[in-house]
């Protein structure tokens, strides 16, 4: 079935339940099961959201000081993170990016790698409109040998040019990329540099040398209003990003449950035209799911491995809710990966014990106490790439300013740490430093909340698998 037809079928079957729900007085869709239908579609719609969002800031909106180019551009800078940048929460700063947003409608696009030392750890995340990772390019998936590779669309049927290494299929028509080059310290800028010039990001035609399809539709892009992703306003935006999606057959009578309020037709999504009864259903129904939401991360958060069961392909992320969770329906898996850590890679690749607590279940807070995380001898993350722990505010999911301008603690900085004699490690973490003889070691918090990610690059089987597990933070006495 075409995109416009399934489309049009969710159209028809939402006429009655649209033409009710506008008039207050008509019985055929009720307030409670309007509530219903909006907290299934924000906790279904929350990640697609937030994507937007990184879509307008990146790609749709020039003024925003976050625009990195026009869709089908990679744009790479040789540079890390700092608190300046706002646009993704829980960013790293081990890895300067590269980042693109690709329009697959008119044509497939080409990847070209070139090859890389055999010690330095590279990926391609590609991450379709729904936030599933569903393909990687990258030392861990393909090796860090030069390759092409054809990314194509849901509606292409061509055939595989000669010299293509593998065909990526993408579920959406859009798709974000997010590109990670290992940097081996400061001294290292230049030769990450030189790696992001050789990586090659060009449409079919570009890379054949033939004469481009015609061009597909421009897209209304809406204009991103932050804080929306919270509150009822995200319905605008999850309506918008329906629109670019075809459902899986498997979720049909779940998109059609959601045209029951207008979301997902051919018409424009419109909160003002309900009732005041059925737009305060509606908003009940978005503050119930993120009340959900947060019930949720709260329960898994002591959960070591969650970030490798709550990220993935749409079939992972299927099995996992089946698995882990006890459930068939995986939306919130999706949606908690999308607000504790948007992007988080599949496990594989990349694992992320998070820090919430202290070893005795309080939430962590800078503002009067200090902690320490201790690894012992022999007993540092199990990795094929390397590891790194990282500081976040808590309110803001940001990196703090510090007077270091120190954001994390990882295995490229092995030669700075002083160890203690019995051969351990010891990281200390709080707002003031601990002293001169520590401050090596020292990992700047905030004056409040915060959390941490211990990032695991090419992990190995004793940490996939639980067998390791990260030693925690132990609250200091006295403070």
């Amino acid at each position: 079935m075409s995109l416009p037809n399934a489309r049009a079928l969710l159209a028809a079957a939402a006429l009655l339940a649209l033409a009710a729900c506008a008039p207050a007085d008509d019985a055929s869709l009720t307030e409670a099961e309007v509530q219903s239908i909006a907290k299934e579609a924000w906790v279904y719609g929350f990640p697609m959201v937030v994507n937007y969002k990184t879509l307008n800031m990146y790609s749709v909106n020039e003024q925003s000081p976050e625009y990195k180019g026009p869709l089908n551009y990679l744009s790479c800078e040789a540079r890390l993170f700092t608190p300046d940048d706002k646009a993704v929460v829980t960013p790293n700063a081990d890895t300067p990016y590269c980042m693109g947003w690709g329009d697959l409608r008119a044509e497939p696009l080409v990847l070209t790698v070139p090859e890389m030392e055999a010690n330095r750890f590279y990926e391609f995340q590609f991450i379709d409109l729904y936030t599933h990772n569903f393909a990687y390019v990258s030392t861990v998936a393909t090796g860090n040998v030069a390759g092409s590779y054809l990314i194509a669309g849901p509606e292409w049927e061509g055939a595989t040019p000669d010299g293509m290494d593998a065909v990526i299929s993408s579920e959406t028509p859009l798709f974000f990329v997010i590109v990670r080059t290992q940097l081996f310290g400061l001294d290292d800028l230049g030769r990450v540099e030189e790696i992001q010039d050789g990586y090659s990001f060009q449409s079919l035609s570009s890379f054949l040398g033939t004469e481009a399809p015609p061009a597909a539709p421009a897209i209304e892009f809406p204009e991103w209003i932050e804080g929306s992703q919270f509150d009822a306003r995200s319905l605008d935006y999850i309506d918008f990003m329906l629109s670019l999606v075809e459902p899986d057959p498997e979720e049909q009578a779940l998109f059609e449950r959601f045209a029951k309020i207008g979301l997902g037709t051919d018409g424009t999504f419109d909160l003002e035209a309900f009732s005041p009864e059925i737009k305060a259903a509606i908003a009940d129904g978005v503050n119930e799911g993120f009340a959900d939401l947060e019930a949720f991360v709260a329960a898994e958060s002591a959960d070591p491995r969650l970030s490798g069961k709550i990220v993935g392909t749409r079939a992972f992320l299927e099995e996992s809710a089946r698995e882990n969770f006890g459930t068939t329906d995986y939306y919130m898996l999706r949606t908690a990966a999308a607000h504790v850590g948007l992007y988080g890679n599949s496990a594989v690749e990349a694992m992320y014990p998070v820090y919430f607590v202290d070893s005795t279940g309080q939430p962590l807070s800078a503002a009067e106490n200090a902690y320490t995380v201790t690894f012992a001898e022999g007993d540092l993350p199990p990795v094929d790439a390397f590891w790194s722990l990282t500081m976040y505010d808590g309110a803001t999911q940001l990196f703090i300013e510090n007077p270091l301008d120190r954001y994390l603690l990882n295995s490229t900085m092995m030669d700075q740490f002083r160890f203690k004699n019995d051969g351990s490690l010891v990281f200390y973490v709080q707002k003031d430093s601990p002293g001169a003889d520590h401050e090596s070691n020292w990992l700047p918090a905030p004056n409040g909340p915060f959390y941490m990610v211990l990032r695991l690059y090419g992990p190995q089987k004793t940490a996939l698998e639980g067998e390791w597990t990260a030693p925690p933070a132990v609250k200091v006495e006295g403070n």
